[in-house]
């Protein structure tokens, strides 16, 4: 009964250990974009700044408080004040009572200080205080601090599209690399194979007299050599797979397997110009110091604010609280007329720094097509290798079959044959190099154009104009 019930436990359990089985590289991007952790907290990171952005706004808006206070003295000025907040001060209060005592009695009234306003028995205030302060006019440094920060939370999206587009690359690269590493295993396979038919045909001549036994050896020596490549190519290719459900978040068992080269994408200026993220957060950042040059600019201007108060106290907790209450407004404007040339040296910093970010927007843009150019170069190198391999590749198949013939005949040595089977293992090693470095730079080069573009990427052209942009990139032109 116990193992009935647990086999029935392993049968329930196996489907949360299985893993994503003939998985499409495209299904991987999207389970990519929505289960990657980095990107999950890229995405946090861009909630947060989305906040802030609002949090700047809200200064606009001024600032609403309440204030409730409850005390109690006996202090002389505190008392009267709070009478005098309560609406509650008398003559009495002023001694006016204790002069005319004094008066009628025949005493000096002027002299004797009163001691009910000296004096006071300790009284109770509770005020209840409504406060609103609205900034009027800050010389556009509040509009400029929420476009700034909006700009902020935009160049996080920017960095988020960045780390997406490096894992969109390290998956695809995972794709071809493990489709590549099967493409290895199998020519390998095929080498073992024909190693084995070697080993056989010795054996049989080391039967009739016609082979000694160091070339026995000798073979078994060189299919140990291949049967440990293959090993290690299973292993890479098992790591291949752990980073892969590394990158997904999920546990990946199969893949649908790709091309042995990836598709050659077509890169223009302009696409670089429009697509490009690194190109895009420099035009950003260059409106960013250009909002800075006006922040400074506005510490020359006047600010203007307006103030309102309402509230109402008593010596009992909302008592009478329409009757005794009252309110203050006001408006101040204030101008910094003086302060030794520190706003006039930071307008001018604040001028240069955009001067600066201005070339080196300029410089990002050159950058940019340079490495493109350099990308395209080894793409097209390395596919001069790749067919050049392909070549050598079925020419030292053909020697190897010849060799191992003419060792048959005992016109050649078993050194001889080996020495040309691994020119053949060689070859395809140098085949498989060429196209890992072809489609490393081909996905290099997608990224570099941002390829995956998505629609939630903040556009800058929204606030760069074409004439700030200082482009001489001709629409269309090819790298």
């Amino acid at each position: 009964m116990f193992v009935k019930r647990a086999f029935l436990l392993l049968i329930i359990t196996l489907p949360l250990f299985a893993g994503v089985k003939h998985l499409t590289l495209n299904h991987a991007i999207n389970i990519l974009k929505k289960d990657n952790l980095e990107l999950k907290v890229a995405r946090f990171n861009e909630q947060m700044k989305a906040y802030e952005a609002k949090a700047a706004k809200g200064h606009n808006y001024g600032k609403l408080d309440v204030t409730l206070m409850g005390m109690r003295s006996n202090d002389a000025g505190n008392v009267f004040g709070f009478k005098l907040q309560s609406r509650e001060a008398n003559f009495g209060d002023f001694g006016a009572q204790e002069f005319f005592e004094n008066f009628n009695a025949g005493r000096d009234p002027f002299t004797p200080p009163p001691s009910r306003l000296n004096y006071p028995k300790a009284r109770n205030h509770f005020q209840t205080k409504f406060s609103y302060m609205l900034p009027l006019y800050t010389g556009g440094k509040l509009t400029e601090y929420g476009h700034i920060t909006n700009s902020l939370y935009h160049m996080s999206k920017f960095d988020t599209k960045k780390l997406l587009n490096e894992k969109i690359f390290q998956t695809k690269k995972a794709f071809y690399d493990i489709s590549l590493v099967e493409h290895y295993i199998t020519n390998l396979s095929k080498i073992i194979r024909n190693i084995g038919k070697l080993e056989s045909i010795v054996r049989n001549m080391q039967k009739e007299g016609y082979a000694k036994n160091i070339d026995l050896l000798e073979v078994q020596a060189r299919k140990a050599e291949a049967q440990s490549m293959y090993n290690q190519a299973k292993l890479n290719k098992d790591l291949a797979y752990q980073f892969l459900s590394f990158l997904l978040n999920t546990e990946v068992s199969s893949i649908k397997r790709m091309n042995d080269t990836a598709p050659m994408p077509r890169v223009t200026k302009n696409s670089l110009e429009s697509n490009n993220i690194d190109i895009q957060k420099a035009l950003l950042g260059l409106q960013i110091t250009k909002m800075a040059v006006n922040v400074e600019k506005a510490n020359f201007l006047p600010t203007v604010g307006a103030f309102a108060e309402y509230s109402s106290a008593d010596n009992v907790l909302w008592n009478e609280f329409l009757d005794k209450d009252a309110y203050t407004v006001g408006v101040q404007v204030k101008w910094n007329l003086f302060n030794g040339g520190i706003d006039a040296a930071n307008l001018e910093k604040a001028k240069v720094h955009y001067l600066m970010v201005n070339d080196q927007v300029e410089l990002a843009k050159k950058g940019i097509a340079l490495k493109a150019k350099k990308l395209k170069t080894e793409i097209l190198s390395a596919n001069a290798d790749i067919q050049s391999y392909k070549k050598q590749l079925r020419f030292a198949k053909k020697v190897y079959e010849n060799y191992r013939a003419r060792y048959k005949e005992g016109m050649v040595s078993i050194s001889d044959v080996l020495i040309k089977q691994s020119k053949e293992l060689e070859v395809l090693l140098k085949s498989l190099t060429a196209k890992n470095t072809r489609n490393t730079k081909i996905f290099e080069l997608e990224a570099l154009i941002n390829k995956q573009k998505s629609a939630s990427v903040y556009n800058v052209e929204k606030i760069v104009k074409p004439t700030e942009t200082n482009s001489t990139i001709t629409k269309g032109e090819k790298i």
